[in-house]
């Protein structure tokens, strides 16, 4: 190849700076022939952790060259030392997470509900942190398990420490916090077998649901598209829970917490996220990470569910019931700030791994019900971070540590690094040192009157399994309930024991029957059981709420997705150009893919820089494609397997697809060509109008009614 020639008057190229060498980084090598690199400069000495500089951190100190090494090789024994004893206990559940810092803004202040001074002046801005999680898997399991996503968030209030320590589903499983440990126990692995991993599609998890009829409502949710979330950033999250907020006049408001993203709700079809696990198991946590690089900084409004005694007494089910919730047609939401997160951690074990949320943080003005599930959390977390972080003083690490001016009593314990100055540790004391309680400005609790016999019992008004959970379903479109139907026969066929499946298709028979015939069709189940024994007969009265369907509340619109570009050589550069500008313009990430990650030259010889190798950069990762070729490369891309899936998951994922005619062999490779012309989900461009259409049609995120074409299912 020759290089054209240069046109005239053209200025001559900057020359590239030269590539650095390995040997730039190494100062000498040893005498086994390792690396070394010394501090020279304005470089930082290596030093101990008691601050002595150390001459040699690649050989530990040994008698001659080839002898023992000595025990009085402090530096390394130091070394591995503090080595051995990084690890700190994992989370018991949602043991997998990633934070973000941020601010809260008061955008409605409502001091005629609260005295919290955080809801008091509008504009002002609150730090927080905020961690988000998977509850049943390890920390090293993958980011699209089918799971309850935690949703914690940590404010720094001028009163202390606010924890909304909530989920991205606004019910759970249990009543009672005393059925906690049997929940967990049953959906982590199996103890005989040490397996599965981050997985409820087993015996033990569905044994136990099978004999737990509260856990319906919950079921539903779980086995929704709830459950595998597209991004943390486009999770709703609620606190679940019922709690109190008091005015400085002393009255009372039952208050529910909802988190409601500003780029909308999104999630992903179940095997698709079988193939991001294995594609990119920090799909997740990668997604986070690069918005909040890129300056796309998440955002989420909080809103509020007020409602008084009165509502309370009327409303159908109990509002200490953590398996039930308000329909948000019965008390809407009232937006009074708003979440913005803008920094990632500096440190991800410093942060968001010590990090320790608890209930029982909660400012004046904001006060716990009598959920019995919320009260048991009350005083399960407190002692549970200190059995994970080690000491009584874990609220003095810097993630943990209020923000505001602190003075109390405690003293010494492991790890203590703020101490009590002065001669007076106790109170009352009559040196004059040291703080004094205020009984204006400090935490009082509502003064609620409760009586009667101590007992170990459930309420009769929790005993409706079955209600919202039917409420729920039906609230769903026909995609969505089928993607519910679909889960329930994924999990139920990975139990064993025919038994336990039977004995879940009975409690789904008090849900909905169509869909319970539905399940047992699909599981082969040659007799539907009996329905299972209710306490209290299910409703047919309930309206179904829109509030409850991921599909009937999308963003409409593109803004903050993904959009893969597959190219070959010789792509048309001008289209390129058109598709990428326009894309980013409506703000959308764009990611080239190439068959090689060196990128190709466009028509024009002009390099195009590529981010994924084709067999690295599967569409899943993307929440629509666009392929850009050649007739000629793409005919020889098409001999790629990979290629062929980067296409075909697409149609399969019901995701949209732009392409030009060049590329149109790949498509025919991948088996798809003979459905192009006739689903609307695919858009031929060729210029900037129909790139517009391309990119105007995305605002739906998928192409629903394309699944018919692409998964059978059992109806009769």
């Amino acid at each position: 190849m020759t290089e054209s020639p240069k046109k005239a008057g053209a200025s001559a190229p900057a020359a590239k700076s030269a590539k650095p060498k390995l040997s730039d980084h190494i100062s000498k090598i040893g005498e086994g022939g390792e690396y070394h690199q010394t501090a020279e400069g304005d470089t930082p000495v290596l030093t101990t952790a008691q601050g002595g500089p150390v001459s040699d951190d690649q050989n530990s100190l040994k008698v001659g060259d080839r002898g023992p090494t000595l025990m009085e090789d402090f530096h390394f024994r130091e070394k591995i030392f503090h080595f051995d004893h990084e690890r700190i206990p994992e989370r018991v559940v949602h043991a997998r997470g990633y934070g973000a810092h941020g601010y809260f803004e008061t955008l409605n202040p409502i001091p005629e509900y609260t005295k919290a001074d955080i809801f008091q002046r509008k504009g002002e801005k609150t730090p927080l942190f905020v961690r988000f999680s998977t509850v049943a898997g390890s920390k090293g399991s993958g980011d699209l398990a089918r799971d309850v996503r935690g949703f914690a968030v940590k404010f720094y209030t001028k009163e202390g420490n606010w924890d909304i320590v909530g989920n991205n589903m606004p019910v759970f499983f249990i009543q009672d916090a005393i059925k906690f440990p049997d929940l967990i126990h049953s959906v982590k692995a199996e103890p005989d077998r040490g397996f599965p991993q981050a997985q409820s599609a087993h015996d033990n998890f569905w044994d136990f649901i099978s004999l737990t009829p509260e856990a319906m409502n919950m079921i539903m949710w779980v086995m929704s598209d709830r459950a595998i979330p597209r991004s943390f950033r486009f999770m709703e999250g609620f606190g679940v829970h019922t709690f109190r907020l008091v005015n400085a006049e002393g009255k009372s408001t039952f208050v529910k917490f909802h988190w409601k993203p500003k780029l909308g709700m999104q999630s992903v079809v179940w095997n698709e996220a079988l193939k991001i696990n294995g594609m990119d198991p920090d799909f997740h946590r990668r997604d986070l990470w690069s918005a909040i690089k890129a300056g796309d900084f998440p955002e989420w409004e909080l809103h509020v569910q007020l409602f008084d005694d009165e509502f309370a007494e009327k409303f159908e089910f109990d509002i200490l019931d953590p398996t039930k919730l308000i329909p948000e047609e019965d008390v809407p939401t009232i937006c009074v700030g708003r979440m913005v997160l803008d920094r990632m951690p500096d440190n991800f074990f410093a942060e968001t791994e010590q990090v320790a949320f608890m209930t029982q943080n909660v400012p004046p003005g904001v006060d716990f019900s009598n959920d019995p599930l919320l009260q048991g959390r009350n005083f399960s977390y407190l002692d549970t971070q200190i059995k994970r972080l080690g000491s009584t003083n874990f609220s003095q690490l810097p993630i943990n540590a209020p923000k505001c001016p602190m003075h109390h009593f405690q003293q010494d314990g492991h790890m203590a690094y703020r101490n009590v100055e002065g001669r007076a540790n106790y109170q009352p004391n009559s040196w004059g040192e040291g703080p004094r309680e205020n009984p204006e400005k400090g935490f009082t609790s509502y003064p609620a009157v409760e009586e009667g016999a101590k007992r170990r019992v459930r309420s009769e008004t929790f005993s409706d399994h079955y209600s919202q959970a039917r409420q729920f379903f039906i609230s769903q479109t026909t995609s969505e309930q089928n993607h519910i139907v679909d889960a329930l026969v994924f999990e139920l066929s990975k139990v064993e024991n025919p038994d336990i499946r039977s004995r879940v298709v009975a409690h789904l028979l008090n849900i909905d029957k169509d869909m319970a015939k539905s399940v047992a069709l699909n599981l082969g189940l040659d007799d539907l059981p009996e329905p299972a024994k209710a306490a209290m007969a299910t409703r047919d009265d309930l309206k179904p709420s829109d509030a409850l369907s991921i599909q009937k509340n999308g963003p409409g619109s593109f803004s903050g997705r993904k959009l893969g570009i597959l190219v070959t050589e010789g792509v048309d550069g001008k289209l390129f150009k058109t598709l990428k500008k326009a894309a980013e313009g409506a703000g959308v990430v764009v990611e080239v893919v190439a068959p090689t990650v060196g990128g190709v030259k466009d028509s024009d010889g002009k390099h195009i820089e590529a981010m994924h190798k084709i067999e690295g950069g599967a569409s899943v990762v993307f929440d629509a494609i666009a392929v850009l070729g050649t007739a000629d490369n793409a005919k020889k891309l098409a001999g790629e397997a990979t290629a062929q899936d980067f296409v075909s998951d697409a149609y399969a994922h019901l995701k949209f697809i732009a392409y030009n005619k060049g590329a149109v062999p790949l498509f025919d490779a991948a088996g798809i060509k003979d459905v192009m012309t006739q689903d609307n989900g695919f858009h031929q461009v060729s210029d900037k109008t129909n790139v517009e259409a391309f990119l105007k049609a995305c605002g739906d995120l998928r192409l629903w009614a394309r699944e018919k074409s692409v998964h059978l299912r059992k109806t009769e």
